[in-house]
């Protein structure tokens, strides 16, 4: 059998790939693994709005009581929530039931440890082999060892206060549009902003068990663009099925994402003294657009593979305070172990009231350079030629001198299917999409060969 877990849980289509037996074993062997010698662990438990929770939720929480740990139920709460609060409640482990932005048929399990973090590659293998060992030496306890379930009725409170002490002022004076995509956030979210005395206008807060990320939230935010202007707002928000990820809208109505809003943050957090070694982290991925902003205003960048577990891990091995995603995922390590959209739209909205300025000059300290992808179909057995082959390196170092430092070529194998993706970057769209796809012709010619 394959790897069960990929880069964000255990993800696939609920009752087909994910079903109850999986999530039963699931919650049994995560609960084994993660709490080996504790006398009476505790899990938590959480959910987004989607209609196969109910079903995977029963499921999961049967698996963990079968074990004798405590299963506490956190109903609907942002993934941020759960690793916030496992540290809070000092649990042992935190779980999450959610497919993030994947459409309403996906959803998935993720694992949080008892610091807030996601597992290890090492903890997840470990989860498998308990499974695929048939639960060989896990407990089954009787009587009154088995675990009990119980709601924590006062969670998604706790969140919200937790969110809003993350910025130092009120919002006052500020108009927001929310698009809530319809899940995890769709409470906490709207009480965040209302109580700090933003003046809120919502969409896509209705979640009916099945309308999750439908045309809505931060895959889809053109809705929420002409919301901002119609409404004459501020700025706006959009966040994806599990709230770990949003994107922000200027009062123009223009899309503001992860690599404006994390460099506007760190410019922020360099003026105020809190930028640890003035280092924002990001991945292969941003756009060389922010690396010359960042440069522009003495910050230095770190890169690191895409996935934002990656950007975690350079963060806590350095002490970095801020990094991210262009897709939205931002963290503040200060604040919370992963990405949190509802922390980040708060950190956003604060710059806009303390600086008093427009959000759309706040992120005009950027410039976003074209950005060009081909891809090129090769046997997985050759995936490095680029790092081999003498012609395709002297071509790609012909294509770097050519764009005079202010672009660069990025080749990056697919994981999962037989091509590399060739990712140029410059500041004429003509020229990079002629030089991308000839150099993309190249590497496929050479490669099958």
């Amino acid at each position: 059998m394959g790897r069960m877990f990929g880069t964000d849980g255990v993800r696939g289509i609920a009752n087909t790939e994910l079903t109850a037996q999986l999530a039963y074993n699931l919650g049994r062997a995560g609960a084994y693994v993660l709490t080996e010698g504790t006398h009476k662990p505790k899990i938590l438990v959480g959910k987004d709005t989607r209609i196969s929770c109910d079903m995977l939720e029963s499921a999961l929480v049967a698996g963990i009581l079968s074990v004798g740990a405590e299963a506490v139920c956190l109903g609907v709460v942002p993934t941020p929530a759960i690793a916030y609060l496992t540290r809070k409640y000092g649990a042992d482990a935190g779980i999450m039931i959610s497919a993030s932005h994947n459409p309403v048929e996906y959803n998935g399990i993720k694992f949080f440890d008892d610091k807030g973090y996601k597992l290890s590659d090492d903890l997840e293998d470990e989860i498998q082999r308990v499974i695929e060992s048939g639960f060989e030496g896990v407990p089954s306890p009787t009587g009154e060892h088995l675990g009990r379930k119980r709601r924590e009725v006062g969670a998604l409170e706790d969140y919200i206060e937790f969110a809003k002490e993350t910025i130092p002022v009120d919002l006052e004076g500020i108009k927001v549009a929310l698009d809530c995509a319809n899940g995890a956030c769709y409470e906490a979210a709207v009480q965040a902003f209302r109580d700090l005395g933003a003046d809120v206008f919502v969409i896509n807060d209705n979640p009916d068990g099945t309308n999750i990320n439908e045309g809505c939230g931060s895959t889809h935010p053109e809705e929420l663009m002409d919301y901002v202007v119609k409404k004459g707002c501020h700025v706006g928000f959009a966040f994806d099925g599990d709230a770990d990820r949003c994107l922000a809208v200027d009062e123009t109505g223009k899309l503001i994402h992860g690599d404006y809003m994390m460099t506007l943050c760190a410019k922020h957090l360099k003026e105020i003294g809190r930028l640890k070694d003035n280092t924002l982290v990001v991945t292969v991925m941003s756009n060389l657009g922010l690396k010359l902003a960042c440069e522009k205003e003495g910050i230095k960048t770190v890169d690191t593979k895409v996935g934002d577990r990656y950007v975690l891990e350079e963060m806590v091995k350095n002490g970095y305070v801020l990094g991210g995603e262009q897709s939205g995922h931002v963290i503040f390590l200060e604040y919370n172990t992963t990405g949190d959209g509802l922390v980040s739209a708060l950190q956003i909205a604060s710059i806009i009231k303390r600086g008093g300025k427009k959000l759309s000059e706040l992120a005009s300290i950027m410039k976003e350079l074209p950005q060009v992808l081909a891809n090129a179909k090769i046997p997985n057995d050759k995936k490095n030629i680029h790092e081999i082959d003498e012609e395709i390196k002297g071509e790609i170092q012909k294509i770097e001198e050519a764009l005079h430092g202010v672009g660069r070529v990025l080749i990056r194998p697919s994981g999962t299917e037989p091509l590399v993706r060739v990712m140029l970057e410059g500041e004429n769209q003509e020229e990079i999409d002629k030089m991308a796809h000839e150099l993309a012709k190249l590497i496929e010619k050479k490669a099958n060969a």
